[in-house]
């Protein structure tokens, strides 16, 4: 091809966050300059700890090696990205599997809280400290010492490793009645399966654990490649036994036809999924050079002050961890009353794959952005300016619900034919899948104080301060856990999970406002005007491609059969309504839908 033909040929390149940001910054005036910004601690004795309120398999889409990498480093590895793409995939390819053996009901819910409760202690006990403290704690370590920290690694991989095997092994132990701490509701059958399933369940803290220190240990050492891919192999191996339980126990299967052998295919078979990816990522640390040398002399070694850096942090878990809690009692009573009933999924499980798809724009577009944005407020903050720390967290928001809001909206319309059409086979009826749907349309709402709630801290870890993020979730938490509880008694038991969306996003509506107002008095505001009125008229821009939607879905529900009618509506609404909203809002003016477009014209037809 000739040179000339080349500079002809169209050049596809994606848009990276920090290009939108510094575009949607290029559009708007400069600030005034406004100094005399100061920080309640030191930002670097701490990492992001994530959303702290999302335990299970799913993993946490804020901590880990993004942050710990900084962000042009996660951006500039294909590796890395390919990991992160084929991990959400496998990971969603997971729960289609397990919804199919297991289904939404009595049998799904035993499951899914006997899981959970691994990943809780876990979270509570050791995951938040290894996500907040530990790794800048061995990033600083190995900069500092003389040894290059490998003293302080000896120390803490050993003194983790030995608290991972206590607290596994108090909470096998106990685990009958850590089952009924979180489904006091389950029948009979459903708790002995129950605690039957988390006897090799809870196992799995010990891998979790150990998967989250050789992580960070690696992360420490800039090697972020395994930590990305190893997941993957923890998907396939429980795809493949989700895949096994079906075939050898058929679908349909309630708590009283379980036999023993099917309980051990799933409890040995999950646990084996974690023990896998542990010795994938301890390889790697191997490959990287580290050499176990067991040390338990932790004096001096500086953990405790690190601890206390995180302190703050760890009650701010620790809150969002109880809400974990009522979350999972209040479904799970409900489900076991709307089973007696014969009303399809209406228990944890059902909540539980709702909440996975919810979750899902949050993690690929805000957390993209939250990447690119937490070094340039760091930057901000330390040159003491206010202006540019309250623009910045502007400008991420707005960004952010460029792509959000219409995705949210797109939820709404479109959430229970796509749930059929991904939930409904095996175990898990059109009905139950339906109610699926029903429940990530309620969640779906709250997309957007999910995600400004979780702009706003970090803003707050950006100033050092995490005192004032764990008072806000205690009268947030105590909102959520009370129109929780409250659910119970004045709805039916069927319609109890289709309100939990609401009292989960009822945390972050209250924990938004606490946190907005602190902020404000300490920022000057917070550009609240303009963050307002790009929101409200982002929302109107939906509306016509909502209308287009709604009538997709009506039509192609004339059609018989139940897949082909959702793929016909969800294509054909959301591709028109994709160009509909795009028009509208650059009708609307709504410059950070037509910067944002230009810029990835730019980038689409760009001369090489």
């Amino acid at each position: 091809m000739s040179n000339e033909n080349a500079e002809r040929t169209p050049v596809t390149r994606v848009v990276a966050p920090e290009e939108a940001l510094d575009a949607v910054e290029r559009s708007e005036p400069p600030t005034e300059p406004e100094s005399g910004l100061t920080t309640s601690g030191a930002p670097d004795d701490y990492r992001d700890p994530g959303t702290a309120d999302r335990p299970g398999e799913e993993g946490d889409e804020i901590g880990g090696a993004e942050h710990s990498a900084g962000p042009s480093m996660v951006r500039s590895s294909m590796l890395m990205a390919a990991g992160t793409v084929v991990s959400r995939a496998t990971g969603f390819l997971r729960t289609v599997v397990l919804a199919a053996a297991l289904g939404t009901h009595l049998l799904g819910d035993a499951y899914y809280t006997a899981n959970s409760v691994a990943f809780i202690i876990n979270d509570l006990l050791i995951g938040g400290l290894l996500a907040s403290v530990f790794v800048p704690f061995l990033v600083k370590r190995r900069k500092a010492d003389a040894d290059g920290g490998a003293a302080t690694e000896q120390r803490l991989f050993s003194s983790v490793l030995l608290a991972l095997l206590l607290i596994t092994a108090v909470a096998i132990l106990c685990a009958e009645w850590l089952i009924r701490l979180y489904a006091g509701g389950f029948t009979p059958e459903q708790h002995e399966v129950s605690v039957y399933l988390a006897r090799f369940l809870l196992a799995q803290i010990f891998f979790i654990g150990a998967s989250g220190i050789v992580s960070a240990m690696l992360n420490a050492r800039n090697r972020f490649g395994a930590p990305m891919w190893a997941p993957v192999l923890n998907n396939l191996t429980i795809i493949t036994v989700g895949s096994m339980f079906l075939v050898v126990a058929g679908p349909g299967m309630t708590p009283s036809d379980m036999r023993p052998e099917h309980i051990a295919l799933l409890g040995l078979g999950t646990t084996a999924g974690q023990a896998i990816q542990a010795t994938v990522l301890l390889w790697a640390l191997w490959a990287a050079g580290f050499r176990w040398r067991p040390r338990l002399d932790l004096r001096g070694s500086g953990l405790g002050e690190a601890l206390r850096a995180a302190s703050w942090m760890m009650v701010y878990i620790g809150v969002a961890q109880f809400g974990m809690l009522v979350s999972t009692n209040v479904a799970t009573r409900a489900g076991v009353a709307a089973a007696e009933a014969g009303a399809a999924g209406a228990g944890i499980t059902a909540y539980k794959y709702a909440f996975l798809l919810f979750q899902l724009p949050y993690a690929i577009i805000a957390v993209s952005v939250i990447t690119a944005l937490l070094p340039r407020l760091s930057e901000h903050v330390a040159e003491g300016r206010k202006d540019r720390v309250r623009t910045d967290f502007s400008r991420g928001f707005r960004l952010s619900a460029v792509l959000i809001v219409p995705i949210s909206m797109a939820m709404v319309v479109f959430a229970v034919p796509f749930c059929v059409l991904i939930y409904a086979r095996g175990s898990t009826s059109v009905e139950d899948a339906q109610s699926i749907g029903w429940i990530l349309m309620g969640f779906s709402l709250m997309l957007i104080p999910f995600t400004l709630f979780q702009l706003l801290l970090r803003v707050f870890y950006a100033l050092g301060d995490t005192r004032v993020p764990a008072m806000i979730v205690f009268p947030a938490e105590a909102a959520h856990a009370a129109t929780a509880i409250g659910l119970l008694f004045f709805l039916d038991p069927a319609y109890v999970v289709l309100g939990l969306p609401f009292a989960y996003g009822l945390y972050y509506v209250i924990g938004c406002a606490l946190a907005w107002w602190v902020l404000r008095q300490r920022l000057n505001g917070l550009d609240g005007r303009r963050m307002a009125s790009t929101v409200v008229r982002l929302y109107l821009a939906c509306i016509p491609s909502m209308i287009f939607g709604v009538a997709m879905v009506l039509t192609f529900d004339l059609l018989p059969g139940t897949y082909l009618p959702a793929v016909l509506a969800i294509l054909t609404g959301g591709l028109v309504g994709g160009v509909l909203y795009l028009l509208v809002a650059q009708r609307m003016n709504v410059t950070e839908v037509t910067t944002c477009w230009e810029l990835v014209r730019a980038r689409l037809f760009r001369r090489g």
